[in-house]
């Protein structure tokens, strides 16, 4: 079925939240076993898939910075969580029977391999998911970042912003019952706009370099699969509005 996917390789950036239980803090094995689950349906559909996960459910740097803790400690400490969070997935993964390897920025060669871009891409070849751990290993860098440049690297076809709601509105659609959904953006509509896609590095890291992003809900049973078989998903952001 490889052959009728319309992205045959995918980087998913998750947010850390999406690990956590009913607390929102944390790692909840039953969320990281449902996680899994998602994201062994795709891969079954023979797609090639790259991940960046991040750590807002175990650190916030915000917190360390709102009582004096210097930026370059906080954000390291968010790249060892994510690596953490990597793990979680790892694991999570491969007792659903999908091999997995994570490669971190930051080295640490007793539970992750180095980030080395040639061997990602031969991993995700052999069919082995991906997890990036440790953001860019440079900090003043946000994992949506790290997701763009990790696209890049392994020529992934799209990014795709797994959250909690079915795409990009004009408002919080969970607050404002009237929040416009918008199908379609340009990468310059959303800076325009400042809608909350991801932060303008990363964004504009994807528009300097063409690379599409797509924005769904990651816990709908059917959105992850249909957009990968050319089905209308959630909302595209890319250079130019379609015909």
């Amino acid at each position: 079925m490889k052959e009728d996917l319309v992205y045959k390789r995918i980087l998913l950036k998750i947010s850390g939240e999406a690990l956590s239980g009913s607390q929102g803090f944390g790692i909840d094995p039953l969320r990281a076993e449902d996680l899994a689950e998602h994201i062994r349906g795709v891969y079954e559909l023979g797609v090639e898939i790259a991940i960046v996960i991040g750590a807002g459910n175990l650190w916030r740097g915000r917190q360390g910075l709102a009582r004096g803790m210097d930026r370059s400690t906080a954000d390291y400490m968010g790249m060892l969580a994510t690596v953490m969070n990597a793990l979680a997935l790892m694991d999570a993964l491969e007792q659903q029977g999908v091999v997995t390897r994570v490669l971190s920025a930051i080295e640490m060669r007793a539970v992750a391999e180095p980030h080395i871009r040639r061997r990602a891409i031969r991993h995700l070849e052999k069919r082995r998911v991906v997890i990036f751990g440790a953001g860019t290993g440079n900090p003043y860098f946000s994992t949506d970042t790290a997701a763009a440049l990790r696209a890049m690297e392994v020529s992934a076809d799209v990014l795709i912003k797994a959250t909690k709601v079915d795409g990009v509105y004009d408002a919080d659609p969970v607050k404002d019952s009237n929040a416009i959904f918008f199908d379609h953006l340009t990468y310059m509509d959303v800076l325009n706009q400042r809608l909350q896609v991801m932060d303008s590095t990363a964004l504009s890291l994807c528009m300097d370099n063409e690379l599409p992003i797509l924005v769904l809900n990651m816990w709908d049973p059917n959105a992850l699969k249909d957009c990968l078989v050319g089905k209308k998903v959630g909302t595209l952001v890319s250079s130019a509005t379609p015909d």
